[in-house]
């Protein structure tokens, strides 16, 4: 996840965006894609979180020059979950072409050497196809006294592609692992894991869905609108709340349960 400033970084939040890759089971609820953040990293150190990462000068440029149909900022947002995953964890979402193991580490490598998406999606002759991600949420908590950085996130859903392997890119990230959104949320609450309010309750949604379909028809129903927690008094104590119109179980947690950087 990239968090230099840039032109388009305000106090309002840098646009960012992340993917929930999902792996359906036969025999059980469907795999999503996990990695834990390094715990030098300014944002979600050491905590459970999606693939993904701020939105950069290259993923507009990118999304000027291609066919989408979207709008401008959306496509850019969906460019840039495509390469952060990649980045991140070696697997190519949304890719259109000769797409198989060795090439997608090629595009990874080129990435991490500094080479935008649009130049690598050229030299190996592949496309790019932004439907391939469905909308799922969009997270744009307000600044507090202890944020370093606010990002204003996409979340997408996307189905993990077939004959590749996750790996870990051992800088921002120090591993990864598929799990269920309930087995997630289970280690979080044995003390096994971190995971940071907007991860907990998206788990919990995502937790509801036994497949990718039953999640993609989930997402759909539902308007995708900012999601911007408050504090509020409930029963004697301060709690984080988010709206309860966008499909979310558990909108409401005490602050002092509440880990949020």
């Amino acid at each position: 996840m990239t968090i230099e400033t840039d032109a388009r970084e305000t106090d309002m939040g840098r646009p960012a965006a992340t993917v929930v890759i999902v792996r359906d089971r036969h025999d059980g609820p469907p795999e999503l894609l996990m990695v834990e953040r390094a715990s030098t990293m300014a944002f979600a150190a050491g905590a459970l979180v999606f693939p993904g990462g701020a939105v950069d000068e290259g993923d507009h440029a990118l999304a000027h020059v291609i066919d989408h149909g979207l709008d401008p900022d959306e496509a850019a947002g969906r460019i840039a979950a495509i390469r952060e995953t990649i980045e991140e964890s070696g697997l190519g979402i949304g890719l259109t072409g000769a797409v198989d193991a060795a090439v997608v580490l090629r595009l990874r490598d080129g990435l991490h050497d500094g080479r935008t998406m649009g130049a690598m999606l050229a030299r190996l002759g592949l496309g790019i196809a932004l439907d391939a991600l469905t909308p799922f949420a969009r997270w744009h908590p307000a600044p507090f006294e202890r944020a370093r950085r606010v990002f204003d996130t996409r979340f997408y859903l996307a189905r993990a592609p077939e004959g590749q392997v996750a790996s870990v890119d051992t800088t921002e990230n120090v591993r990864l692992f598929w799990s269920s959104a309930a087995d997630t949320l289970a280690k979080a609450d044995a003390g096994e894991a971190q995971v940071i309010f907007p991860t907990r309750r998206n788990l919990e949604r995502l937790a509801l869905h036994a497949n990718l379909d039953a999640l993609v028809a989930h997402a759909l129903a539902y308007p995708v609108e900012k999601v911007r927690p408050w504090r509020e008094q409930r029963d004697g104590e301060t709690h984080l709340c988010i709206p309860t119109h966008l499909g979310y179980p558990i909108t409401s947690e005490p602050m002092r349960q509440v880990r949020r950087v």
